[in-house]
């Protein structure tokens, strides 16, 4: 595990003015944990904060909206990035999920407070308030249209709402416990749920119908992706022809990421088995970054890079902290984490 370089979160707003200071830790496993501060002495005649640190560590690069920190005794440097924009005023509590539509207008976000909220992207403004689950929502996301919400929540039921005017226009029963993630197949006549009941079930959006239980763990399953499978892999076959109302589910491999510490690989259409990984903890979020290569995160903190080809070994195991890893999305060449640290 690498040296761990942090600064405090609200860092962006104490060196916008001048003496302004945030506090630095930079730590490694098994030693000592190093604490610093940055400084602000003032402005350089291009605007740029002329930020200082304190022993032991080195201020690199710095820019309006970015500063490169390095601890040279750990040989260790970050990045840390100021936002772009700050919505302080969309919810009161802790944020548990959120999306932007296909165009970037729109967004959606669920949170603690107990709200589901649509919101404009450019300024924050909300726009709709999505009422209808009972108890916490735990995921959202758009359609591909964007014009289209799905959610789910601890009610274990799982809604499609309108964007435009947040009417409920389709409510699916059958889990017995929280939904937990979903997912939606190709433009969205089908979509994908997964529970704390240990299931994973498609469903048909236009007769509000279950097509089936997809896998049924006997584990709670945190985490869904659906993908494309490289060619390669063997999906297995259907033990009885596919309804007529699935559409877009061959050749997909749906990923779940589960409690009892398994990632699994189950053929959509043919409900089969594809491969079965055992890590270091609950699994409670997963990814494909392509057809080959997949991600997913645990609550000790690893993020495991896998070939779907053969799981038997990890391509390699990111561990940066402790922390749980809550959410993976691809992002360009690489990927994006979260973490609840």
């Amino acid at each position: 595990m690498a040296a761990t370089l942090r600064i405090q979160s609200d860092w962006s707003r104490a060196l916008s003015r001048d003496e302004g200071e945030a506090w630095l830790s930079c730590r490694s496993p098994g030693k000592p944990t190093l604490y610093g501060s940055v400084t602000r002495r003032g402005l350089s005649s291009d605007g740029v904060p002329d930020i200082v640190a304190s022993e032991g560590f080195l201020v690199g690069e710095v820019t309006k909206k970015s500063i490169l920190i390095s601890c040279p005794h750990e040989n260790v440097s970050t990045k840390f990035l100021a936002p772009y924009t700050s919505f302080c005023r969309i919810h009161q509590k802790s944020i548990t999920c959120l999306d932007i539509s296909s165009g970037g207008g729109l967004g959606v976000s669920t949170s603690t407070d107990g709200t589901m909220k649509i919101w404009q992207a450019a300024n924050g403004e909300i726009r709709r308030l999505l009422e209808g689950h009972v108890y916490d929502v735990n995921c959202c996301r758009f359609f591909p249209s964007g014009l289209v919400v799905l959610s789910g929540g601890m009610d274990a039921q799982l809604k499609i709402w309108s964007a435009e005017d947040a009417s409920c226009v389709v409510t699916f029963k059958g889990h017995k416990g929280g939904i937990l993630d979903t997912a939606i197949v190709d433009r969205g006549r089908n979509v994908l749920s997964c529970s704390r009941d240990g299931t994973a079930r498609l469903w048909d959006c236009g007769k509000s119908a279950c097509l089936g239980i997809i896998a049924d763990c006997g584990s709670p399953i945190n985490g869904i992706a659906v993908g494309t499978a490289d060619d390669s892999l063997n999906l297995g076959t259907p033990e009885k022809p596919p309804s007529e109302r699935e559409v877009g589910t061959e050749g997909k491999i749906l990923m779940l990421a589960r409690e009892d510490k398994k990632l699994q690989g189950v053929g959509l259409q043919s409900r089969q088995p594809v491969f079965l990984f055992v890590g270091s903890d609950a699994f409670n979020c997963c990814t494909f970054l392509s057809s080959t290569y997949i991600l997913a995160g645990t609550q000790d903190g690893n993020i495991y890079q896998l070939d779907v080809r053969n799981t038997n070994a990890p391509i390699q195991v990111i561990h940066r902290s402790g922390a749980p890893v809550l959410s993976l999305l691809p992002y360009r060449d690489g990927f994006i984490a979260s973490q609840g640290n």
